[in-house]
């Protein structure tokens, strides 16, 4: 019993050493920028594609960066204020 206590605990601390980090195949040799993304809808609508088939290889952080310039595509940049009619509509 005094063997097997030490020895379990020397395979969990083994079990929970630094793992490698994860390597993740991008298919574009330069970095792709959400603005960049923004600005191509037709290289954007192919990412999104892509991410959708196969997240694995594209990687999150370029799915994330398709994501959020897909999201400013669709709302804008948020800086467009509220601008209210200036007649009270009539019901």
């Amino acid at each position: 019993m005094k063997k097997i206590v030490p020895s379990l605990l020397v395979a969990v601390l083994v079990a929970c050493g630094k793992s490698e980090p994860s390597r993740t195949v991008t298919t574009t040799a330069t970095p792709e920028t959400v603005e960049s993304l923004a600005a191509n809808p037709k290289r954007l609508k192919a990412l999104r594609q892509q991410c959708k088939t196969d997240r694995a290889t594209l990687g999150d952080e370029l799915c994330n960066r398709v994501a959020e310039a897909t999201n400013r595509r669709f709302l804008g940049d948020g800086k467009t204020p509220y601008s209210p009619p200036k007649e009270q509509p009539k019901f």
